[in-house]
């Protein structure tokens, strides 16, 4: 019998045998359980529940069939309420340990109306398995390159979640089964493409089923059988994709490949809290960094003076432009900039601006952070996709660069999973 102590980082229990770590997959804090190794090593050892002895209070029953198998969930097992408990755990644990900071104060979480279907942006693998004798759809098994042998997901939008088995039919019965590796999941608030990576030409007949499957399920086909400049739609007619912010009186539109926010309904959610965070006013002049296509920006430029938007992403860059036309939005600039390099010739950096937001990747912003002081940056909204990063350009804001970490929470955007979305409000003292 094994006592589970906590929750590492990525959903697994975490005990001690013997002084050394173990990492158990379907193990929850507080609970005794029977399990087998899997994998041993100098450090630390890994394993997998056989049997849960004693349960703790927040386990319950994982919805999806799947789950322990398919690698795209790995916290089903345990309650929506606890999950963000534990991320919240998480972020603050980073901030301490790796940044050497802790928030004034801890924002109530942000979380979704439902933890299910949330998924509009995902990336499925596609192989034909010849021991099975069809083509499996899905994630990656846990901790593995396999493509899990899956009949639903409960994650992605039910439009497509339900569609799994009917996909890798249609693959199979195309002439290039085997050169079908991958599917790209885009969705707006009012139509849905299907991106097929394709090694070698459709049949007149592949296109001819391919087409049909979409006009069936009211979904749009693409193909893509090179870089993302090859992604094109199968009839030639592109889909308008977009989602609506309502509460800012705007509506951004996406290519397929375009980086969007998975969860919509927590996307707007964050932009509110994010505006709140902020607390613009009319005479301001805001520097968002990492734009993307104007997810920030736009909501931003209806509340301040002027905002500039800066991406490293040439063709996010061109669809913030475009949105920023398509809705009338005439104070808002934008530059393309790698964010990671020189900066010094940046016409922008030269500017003073009394706010800004931070929206990185998951490698953060720790190069740009010494410029915001310098432009008189009094305050600043930082969007993260990773507490280790965030923790540690919090530290370089904070120890360094002379600002306060007001406020920081967490914001359940992939529910079910181990992953951390956070906001920190910094403010100069």
């Amino acid at each position: 019998m094994t006592e589970i102590e906590s929750l590492s980082h990525d959903g697994r229990g975490v005990a001690h045998i013997d002084g050394k770590a173990v990492f158990i997959h379907g193990a929850l804090p507080g609970e005794s359980v029977r399990f087998l190794y899997s994998r041993r090593q100098k450090k630390y050892d890994e394993g997998s529940v056989l049997e849960v002895l004693q349960p703790a209070p927040e386990r319950v029953e994982p919805r999806c069939p799947h789950f322990g198998l398919c690698g795209g969930c790995s916290l089903q097992h345990q309650s929506p309420e606890a999950q963000v408990a534990a991320k919240e755990r998480a972020l603050v644990d980073a901030l301490e340990r790796i940044g050497k900071v802790k928030p004034e104060a801890v924002l109530p979480p942000l979380c979704s109306p439902d933890s299910f279907g949330y998924r509009r942006k995902a990336r499925l693998g596609a192989k034909y398995v010849h021991k099975k004798g069809k083509v499996l759809v899905g994630f990656r098994e846990r901790g593995m390159p396999y493509v899990a042998d899956l009949s639903l997901c409960h994650v992605l939008h039910p439009q497509v979640g339900q569609l799994i088995e009917p996909l890798g039919q249609l693959i199979g019965s195309l002439s290039i089964r085997e050169r079908v590796p991958q599917i790209e999941l885009a969705m707006g608030d009012q139509a849905c493409v299907l991106v097929f990576r394709i090694l070698e030409a459709l049949s007149e007949e592949d296109i001819r089923k391919l087409l049909a499957f979409g006009e069936s399920h009211q979904i749009g086909i693409y193909t893509q059988s090179g870089g993302p400049e090859t992604i094109a739609p199968l009839n030639g007619q592109p889909v308008d994709l977009s989602y609506g912010l309502p509460v800012h009186d705007l509506t951004l539109h996406f290519l397929p490949n375009d980086f969007t926010q998975v969860n919509s309904a927590l996307n707007q959610q964050m932009i509110d809290l994010a505006l709140e965070l902020m607390a613009p006013d009319p005479e301001d002049r805001v520097l968002d960094l990492f734009c993307g296509l104007g997810n920030f920006t736009l909501p931003i430029a209806r509340r301040v003076s002027e905002v500039v938007g800066v991406e490293g992403d040439a063709s996010l860059v061109a669809r913030a432009r475009e949105n920023a036309r398509r809705n009338s939005v005439e104070n808002s600039r934008y530059y393309t900039a790698n964010l990671y390099d020189d900066l010094s010739k940046e016409p922008w950096i030269r500017e003073s601006f009394d706010k800004a937001l931070l929206d990185p990747p998951r490698s953060g912003a720790i190069e740009v952070l010494e410029h915001l002081p310098r432009m008189g940056i009094q305050r600043i909204v930082y969007v993260s996709c990773y507490p280790g990063t965030l923790a540690r350009d919090a530290g370089e804001l904070v120890n360094r660069h002379g600002y306060r970490l007001r406020s920081a929470g967490v914001m359940d955007m992939f529910p079910h999973t181990a992953h951390v979305e956070s906001i920190a409000l910094f403010e100069k003292c």
